[in-house]
């Protein structure tokens, strides 16, 4: 019995049964981070920005 409680524990965990429940806000969290890192790393705002600017020239502001 020991033995399913524990390994029922685990495989909820990978399950994502409880991924369900997880508020919005801890969810940002996590993430934020991690995007944070991935944009300097790989030089995104600056596409961002760019991007931006031909919107922006496109709808003529």
């Amino acid at each position: 019995m020991a033995h399913v409680a524990r390994s029922g524990r685990k495989a909820f965990a990978f399950n994502g049964h409880e991924s369900g429940t997880r508020h919005p806000l801890v969810a940002v969290a996590m993430v934020l981070p991690l995007a944070t890192l991935l944009v300097v790393l790989f030089g995104g705002w600056d596409a961002v920005v760019a991007q931006a600017s031909s919107v922006g020239a496109v709808l003529g502001r």
